[in-house]
């Protein structure tokens, strides 16, 4: 999977050509991930009702950006039309920077509302533990509801109704999705469309660690002695929710385990908490500190290992060391009835206590994709 989309806002100009002159002594310039361009099915919607593409195309993001797309194709037939948009990821090195994705709208069944599929290089989902069942198309609950946002503010616009079939592609795409782990975790086929925010904040590990840094001064400036470590959006507003912390304690520390926790043995609070989901914590109770994919994984073999301690039977233990992600582990194991997630949850306090080197009290929460708390370790 291709996009780093993490819960930053931004604003932008206007989606052309990409410019990815990017120099070290200028701030990184941030991008829109492929879910934020297949709202380029808005103006392929707008085309199929009116015969008219609107160009640029302008959505509305879920953190209330709205960005200007230019549109790279555009195609009408009697039963369908199609638009297109180029992939600008800002100055992260991201595969698909660059790439077409075009999205064709057609009419569906009566009553069938806004429908998916995936056209040319885009992939399709084929292993439980994923964010999607098996047979979906990869194009992930974020995209799809942006696009659903999307075409519901252009029916206030133009008419219509949202009885509608998506087709995503991506020319290409396939041969992209080669230097991704999409094939390690069943998505066959093409590339994921993925994205939560719409934003691609490029990936800059001095800028990262420094913003985590000046997070936890503002904290302790501010008075607060509980302070949420979260690896990413969806776990970070598990736990404000969790604990009702206000937004000043909470610290996005993304990969960057090894940065967050080595800064607050300098600057310690009262209590930490580390959030995130149970693929990013298995590598932390591994003992990686850097949590990035290109520099860590996960060691399944570890996990069965995990689990044949919590009496697992040899069966269940072989089924899981051939397991391709730490999701379709964590499935089979809870359908086991093993407390999986509270063991990786330990692992990963020992690991953070012992950066630490005892000046914080740590807890560690295992949230699953909904935001819902499935292990946790500590006070």
């Amino acid at each position: 999977m291709a996009d780093r989309d993490q819960d930053l806002a931004a604003e932008a100009p206007a989606i052309g050509a990409p410019d990815r002159d990017a120099r070290p002594d200028r701030p990184l310039r941030k991008g829109w991930t492929t879910g934020a361009c297949a709202a380029a099915a808005r103006a392929a919607f707008e085309g199929l009702v009116i015969g008219q593409f609107p160009d640029p195309v302008s959505i509305v993001l879920p953190r209330g950006q709205r960005p200007e797309f230019a549109l790279a194709r555009r195609e009408l037939a009697p039963d369908r039309a199609t638009a297109g948009v180029i992939k600008d990821a800002g100055d992260d090195p991201d595969v698909t920077h660059g790439a077409l994705v075009l999205a064709t709208v057609e009419p569906g069944p009566l009553g069938s509302g806004i429908a998916f599929r995936a056209g040319d290089g885009v992939g399709t989902v084929t292993r439980p533990g994923l964010t999607l069942p098996p047979g979906e198309p990869a194009i992930n609950p974020g995209p799809r509801d942006m696009i659903r946002r999307a075409i519901r503010d252009a029916i206030n616009h133009c008419g219509g109704t949202e009885d509608v079939v998506v087709t995503v592609s991506i020319p290409g795409g396939a041969a992209l999705a080669e230097k991704t782990l999409n094939r390690r975790l069943g998505i066959v086929g093409g590339l994921s469309i993925l994205g939560t925010t719409g934003v691609v904040v490029p990936f800059s590990c001095a800028a990262w660690i420094h913003s985590i840094h000046r997070g936890i001064d503002v904290a302790r400036a501010a008075g607060l002695t509980h302070l949420a470590a979260s690896t990413g959006s969806t776990s970070e507003a598990a736990v404000k929710a969790l604990y009702g912390l206000p937004d000043e304690a909470l610290i996005d520390m993304g990969d960057f385990a090894g940065g967050t926790f080595k800064y607050l043995r300098n600057h310690p609070v009262e209590r930490l908490t580390v959030a995130g989901g149970f693929g990013k914590l298995a590598k932390l109770a591994a003992g990686h500190l850097d949590l990035h994919s290109g520099r860590s994984s996960v060691d399944i073999a570890e996990l069965a290992a995990l689990a044949a301690g919590l009496g697992a039977a040899e069966p269940l233990i072989a089924r899981l060391r051939a397991a391709v992600s730490a999701g379709e582990v964590l499935q089979q194991a809870a359908a086991a009835g093993l407390p999986l997630a509270d063991a990786v949850a330990c692992r990963a306090r020992d690991t953070t206590l012992a950066t630490l080197a005892g000046n914080v009290a740590v807890e560690v929460v295992v949230f699953d994709r909904t935001g819902r708390r499935i292990g946790h370790a500590g006070p």
